[in-house]
């Protein structure tokens, strides 16, 4: 009876040795900033996909291959030194949005591996409401990463962009 209860005990655990080996979780990151003026004016500093530098402090430069057009790759020189490619997923002026993902990461100057993102403006009372979600992955996918490539090291790199952007974008705009 004890060996059946031994080798019983030994099959669960080595059963849950996988669940403790798995790789990354995505991870997701939703800002927003509520803007006191009109929805045009707002998609019309934002709207462009190689605009990014216009109004984000936080890249030095931005230029994309072909406009907003799907597939356009857009390189953003960070001002911190390095830099990212993205990739037009969609664009639609009409709706005031346009998604993208990491074409080409550098995970020395920003600590994630993978992202898509989306940036978006709707109309809300006496104003706009600019929603800038991602979902992503650390830097490292291994099961051990280093500190500075962890989950928590992407979701600071993530949130700390997308603010930097937000809040200079309200400060600029509401002058």
């Amino acid at each position: 009876m004890n060996i059946r209860i031994r080798a019983a005990a030994l099959a669960a655990g080595l059963l849950a040795l996988p669940a403790l080996a798995h790789g990354p979780t995505p991870h997701k990151a939703d800002e927003t900033v509520v803007i006191a003026r009109p929805p045009t004016d707002v998609w019309k500093a934002i709207g462009d996909f190689d605009g990014l530098a216009r109004w984000n402090p936080a890249v030095k430069q931005s230029a994309a291959s072909n406009g907003n057009a799907p597939g356009s790759e857009r390189t953003v020189v960070l001002a911190t030194g390095g830099q990212l490619v993205d990739s037009l997923d969609t664009y639609d002026a009409a709706a005031m949005s346009y998604s993208y993902r990491l074409y080409q990461e550098n995970v020395e100057v920003f600590p994630v591996s993978y992202y898509t993102a989306e940036l978006s403006v709707k109309a809300t009372d006496g104003g706009s409401e600019v929603l800038w979600s991602a979902r992503f992955y650390r830097g490292d996918t291994h099961n051990d990463p280093p500190e500075n490539l962890n989950d928590e090291a992407a979701q600071q790199a993530i949130h700390r962009f997308f603010r930097t952007g937000l809040d200079h974008l309200k400060k600029t705009l509401e002058k």
